[in-house]
């Protein structure tokens, strides 16, 4: 059984049990610490060339006529979509911008560390502060800081300026977005201080009863004190203190300036485990003391929980067999495009969590350094990932090869994301075995398993507690695939999924359980998994032995387009606006078994197709969630249930009972084929126990035409901080409050007051509209999506929308706090 504790920790572990030091109570006062958010009042413009920059960098050049914006901001998803532009990256073309923002450097900055945090650069870009670069990046999914302490002019004004490029065309094989499109944080530190991601919290011993919590503080610049001490407080949710510890340097010889310190264990009695329905967080909360003077503060959440893996029961979390039910997708957020706004990412996890999903897979890269955060307090298990391929030249837009700047980019997404419980994986990579060249060392001729036991080792410098894995594909040794002829006779899995601690194997289910014959000791990850096979793939797991499975594209998302003008993938079960497909509610019917789900879906022949993709046929069963057809259609009818039996009427007339099959590839699925459809009628389905008993209904109706506009707010709360977001559903009802799917005049929105207008989206992948300052769309389907921004000043937000003789003006206010819990209401399908 593979168990993960900190094992390269063990002995200075066992050391630091004994060590008893004594509590340091001297709280001097100095100047504080402090990271505020550089998120505002930026000036932006498109350019054409780099020729251009050395102007645009220079401090005295005048930007008075520039864009003014707030940050995350994703220039590229404002550009026109282009028939001409590569399908792989959404039809955007590639470009070029420029960020300029003038501050005054304080003069109480003087003598302090000043830098700013960049979460990331899309795709690749660099810094500079009056005219000088001081800072680049060549991977924008992986942050970095820029110090600014030399070049500042204290007591003036101050520009810095970023340019950001979407890289070459061929640079990535999705829609990646461009510009600053996650947070820029200031951060002002005394030169002794704690390191950037310098805390790290495992919990190496967890029991019901009691858990060891041990805490490593990196800190930078402590040669230069007689006494260097750190002080850890860990508290609970309540703020109560569960544990204290703490450590003198005053006996360390190390002539390193950034030095590692193992705190003595905290026992903290009786714990709150973090878990899926539990997520519940402790603070460590570190002072760094110098000569007796506090010189920095910083608090760090994380979950006491134990994860196990074994090829004999896949995976535990704190000793319980948990089956992973997950998504794998890319990282833009519909209408956002790809700039990184919490809200977006918290909805979409609530609402995949309220479908039964478990995890998320980060493909094929970091997620925003929010992402697992607000994974741990959702309760989301996380497969964090950091490459595609390890090719210097293949969907790679970094001006530095992959192969010489990986080490450094795989230290700060670990040390980034480590004190996450959420995150259970390392991903070092993703179908590789195509071609060697995509290995990161052809000359190892050994489909990357040498690569890969390189970065293992990097990655377990950075923290032991979690394995690593590599989704591969073609799914077979040799990388074989079906027009291959030995392809009916190869039966064993990848070389390098039986090198990686766990094998993640993309798509071709169906050959698991031979690959698990010949190769009994892997410990098996699905992915992958194909969404046109609806529950095929789920069903094909060993539950018992198995880690779990992952749909690909279970969300739509821009880019890998099969053809214009569609704008990206959606063959999913989520539309780009986070709203269900009827389809969601068959993966309902499965990850949430105990609870009765029936839904009707009424398949739309013209929506449908199939296509090869990745060696396996992809595609997606389009169906509508209506019953506005003309009179005397035949429809065909799907009904996904986890309930024994249906019975099916059409307008209060039985169609019949119907048994669930259990067949693989129609699990939870029922069907009626030629249904007559009445104009003005209903359609019901009725899920019944073993014994006949109704346990759940689902009705369709046909709705007259729209006679008025309904709004629902997913939160009922706005904060007034300038990043918070507000989803607005909009939906043209009849006069007995059924949405009109075919109302599709235009509608105009109007927001004043305390908020800002973001953007409307209908939903439509196929849409040639953009999203960026275009108040007025048409409704689809009856439906229109409303995002607005808070301003930075709470007060009142007043909305008023208009489309044709339909009007609604809503009014709330934002506020400067929030409920420490807010729950959100996504809406139905549409």
């Amino acid at each position: 059984m593979f168990i993960l504790t900190a094992l390269n920790m063990t002995a200075q572990y066992e050391q630091i049990k004994e060590h008893n030091g004594e509590e340091n109570t001297d709280i001097s006062t100095f100047n504080n610490p402090r990271s505020e958010s550089f998120n505002f009042d930026w000036r932006f413009r498109v350019i054409s060339d780099i020729d251009s920059l050395p102007v645009y960098t220079a401090s005295g050049y005048d930007d008075s006529d520039w864009r003014m914006l707030d940050l995350p901001h994703d220039f590229q998803f404002e550009q026109p979509w282009d028939e001409k532009s590569s399908r792989a990256r959404g039809f955007k073309p590639s470009c070029k911008g420029v960020y300029r923002k003038t501050f005054v450097a304080d003069n109480d900055w003087r003598g302090k560390k000043v830098s700013l945090d960049f979460g990331g650069i899309m795709c690749i870009g660099d810094v500079y502060l009056n005219g000088k670069k001081i800072a680049s990046t060549d991977y924008g999914y992986v942050g970095f800081e820029a110090d600014l302490s030399k070049d500042l002019r204290y007591g003036e004004e101050n520009v810095i300026t970023v340019y950001a490029s979407t890289g070459k065309e061929k640079g990535s094989r999705w829609y990646t977005g461009g510009g600053l499109f996650r947070d820029v944080n200031l951060k002002i530190t005394n030169p002794t201080h704690i390191a950037r991601h310098g805390i790290y919290v495992t919990t190496p011993n967890v029991t019901p009863d009691s858990a060891e919590v041990l805490v490593n503080v990196e800190i930078e610049n402590w040669r230069n004190h007689k006494d260097v001490s750190i002080d850890v407080n860990i508290k609970d949710m309540n703020g109560n203190i569960a544990g204290k510890t703490t450590r003198s340097l005053s006996q360390l010889l190390d002539k390193h300036r950034s030095v590692e310190i193992a705190l003595p264990v905290v026992k903290i009695e009786n714990p709150n485990l973090w878990d899926l329905d539990n997520p519940y967080l402790y603070n460590a909360e570190v002072t760094l003391k110098a000569d007796g003077m506090t010189v920095d503060t910083l608090s760090r959440s994380f979950g006491i929980r134990r994860i196990e893996f074994s090829p004999e029961f896949g995976f535990k979390l704190n000793g319980k067999k948990v089956f992973l039910k997950g998504h794998s997708g890319h990282h833009d957020l519909g209408a956002l495009g790809a700039a990184a706004f919490d809200k977006g990412i918290e909805r979409i996890l609530l609402q995949l969590k309220d479908f039964g999903f478990n995890t998320i897979r980060c493909s094929h890269n970091p997620y925003s350094e929010s992402f697992s955060r607000i994974a741990d307090k959702v309760g989301m298990l996380v497969v964090d990932e950091l490459f595609d391929k390890w090719s210097d030249k293949d969907y790679w837009s970094g001006r530095k090869p992959l192969t010489a700047i990986w080490p450094g980019l795989m230290a700060e997404w670990i040390k980034r994301d480590r004190n996450s419980p959420s995150v259970i994986m390392w991903s070092l990579g993703n179908e590789l075995q195509i071609r060697e060249d995509w290995t990161g060392y052809p000359e190892m001729n050994d489909w990357g398993v040498t690569m890969y036991r390189i970065m293992d080792q990097v990655a377990k410098r950075f923290d032991p507690t979690r394995p690593t894995t590599v989704a591969q594909f073609p799914a077979k040794a040799g990388s074989i695939v079906r027009k291959d002829k030995e392809y009916s006779d190869c039966v064993m899995p990848p070389e390098l999924a039986c090198a990686t601690q766990i094998a993640s194997l993309n798509y071709q289910s169906e050959w698991y359980d031979e690959f698990l014959k010949n190769k009994p000791e892997m410990i098996l990850f699905q992915s992958e998994a194909e969404s046109n096979k609806w529950l095929e793939p789920f069903v094909n797991m060993d539950y018992d032995r198995s880690v779990g499975m992952a749909y690909w594209g279970a969300v739509e998302y821009w880019g890998e387009s099969n053809r214009w003008p569609k704008k990206g993938w959606n063959y999913s079960f989520f539309s780009h606006t986070g709203h269900p497909y009827p389809q969601a509610y068959l993966l309902r019917s499965a990850f949430k078994s105990n609870e009765p789900t029936i839904r009707i879906g009424v398949l739309d022949t013209e929506g449908t197709e199939t296509v090869s993709w990745n060696d396996v046929n992809v595609g997606q069963a389009a169906m509508h969630a209506h019953w506005n057809f003309e009179e005397g259609s035949k429809q065909q009818i799907y009904v996904f249930t986890n309930a024994p039996k249906a019975e099916l009427m059409v307008d209060g007339k039985s169609l019949g009972v119907k048994e669930n099959s259990g067949e693989k590839n129609m699990t939870n699925v029922i069907t009626w084929n030629n249904v007559v459809c009445n104009k003005g009628g209903t359609i019901t389905a009725i899920a019944l126990d073993e014994k006949g008993k109704e346990v759940a209904r689902h009705e369709l109706y046909a709705a007259k035409n729209a006679v008025k506009l309904e709004v629902n707010t997913e939160t009922p709360h706005l904060k007034a901080d300038g990043m918070d977001l507000m989803y607005i559903d909009i939906s043209a009802l009849d006069s007995k409050g059924r949405r009109d799917v075919n109302y599709d005049e235009p509608i105009s929105v109007k927001v004043n007051g305390a908020a800002t207008f973001m953007a409307l989206d209908n939903g439509d992948h196929y849409t040639d509209e953009i999203f960026y300052g275009v108040t007025e769309k048409r409704m689809r389907n009856g439906y229109m999506q409303l995002i607005i921004r808070s301003n930075r000043t709470p007060g009142e937000v007043i909305v008023d929308l208009t489309s044709g003789k339909l009007k609604k003006r809503i009014k709330f206010l934002s506020s400067g706090t929030l409920p420490e819990t807010r729950k959100m209401s996504v809406g139905k399908p549409y």
